[in-house]
């Protein structure tokens, strides 16, 4: 159920990428919460009659499919939506040549805030990526905890995007004023049963130094694009989103003097503290992570 001291959610969003690991998270969350979801995606060879609730099979890189999903120009399918959560993307670098990676998310996004603005719709959240922040850190980090305070440094043409796309938001916001786009710089997302894994990292911090040790349960990440749809600020603004704490039972002091034993650690640090700061998210969204892997797995394995 929703936070009852949460501003109003709009009463329809559409969410794209709602067949992936964090959309069906999303999707769930905000259902429960009372909000009328329209799920699109395009998974390869799906029926929509064999998903629960409202799904439409969209082509992201089509403008025109997009503004149909949008305004209600789908048959079955109403319009009046508030909000759009863009979470449809290639995930990640390498698994797909870098230009079809490219083609496809710089398209898909900049088809998806277009068509919003031009349907009238004022509330975008969309997933950017903790990847902007120079993962996977082979050139370390600035200093830690990482957070939104120092320009994108992109390290892969997924990131590259990804940075792209903040910069549209700036840009989008600008052209016009009423407009609020949150982006959400999503650590790793994990579901429970991904946790089983998390007693192998345990021998070597090398495994996970990629991302300073982050991840994100899903359904945090849910909470977060929640908390991100009822900003009501103008403007395009960017959050990490993390866990509270890392993947590693080592804490975070010992982490950084062993890897990253030259970068600046800034204030001083809880035993298991993310290094992906979320003070920015918690204090102006009010997000607060409700989950952790130790709550299902063993620390110690």
């Amino acid at each position: 159920m929703t936070d009852p001291l949460l501003p109003t959610l709009p009463t329809r969003v559409v969410v794209t990428g709602a067949a992936g690991k964090l959309g069906r998270a999303v999707v769930a969350h905000l259902r429960a919460a009372g909000v009328d979801v329209l799920a699109v995606d395009r998974a390869g060879g799906r029926d929509p009659r064999d998903v629960d609730g409202e799904f439409l099979l969209v082509d992201l890189t089509d403008y025109g499919q997009v503004v149909e999903a949008f305004t209600g120009g789908a048959d079955e399918h109403a319009g009046g939506v508030g909000a759009v959560v863009h979470l449809a993307a290639v995930p990640a670098p390498g698994l797909l040549p870098n230009s079809v990676t490219f083609a496809n998310n710089s398209a898909a996004t900049y088809n998806v805030f277009a068509a919003a603005r031009a349907a009238g719709i004022r509330r975008v959240v969309w997933a950017s990526s903790e990847t902007v922040l120079g993962l996977p850190f082979d050139t370390p980090p600035p200093y830690a905890p990482v957070d939104e305070e120092y320009p994108p440094r992109p390290e892969s043409t997924y990131s590259l995007n990804k940075a792209l796309e903040e910069e549209m938001a700036r840009h989008f916001c600008r052209w016009d004023p009423e407009l609020v786009m949150v982006g959400l710089r999503f650590s790793n997302v994990m579901d429970v049963e991904d946790y089983a894994a998390f007693p192998s990292f345990q021998a070597d911090p090398e495994l996970r130094r990629w991302n300073l040790w982050g991840y994100i349960d899903a359904r945090d990440g849910a909470q977060a694009v929640e908390r991100a749809l009822a900003h009501d600020r103008p403007g395009a603004d960017v959050f990490i989103i993390a866990n509270a704490d890392t993947v590693m039972n080592r804490s975070s002091a010992d982490l950084m003097a062993e890897v990253y034993p030259d970068v600046e650690v800034r204030g001083k640090l809880g035993e298991h503290e993310t290094l992906l700061s979320i003070d920015k998210a918690r204090r102006v969204l009010g997000y607060e992570p409700r989950h952790s892997w130790r709550d299902h797995v063993d620390p110690a394995g």
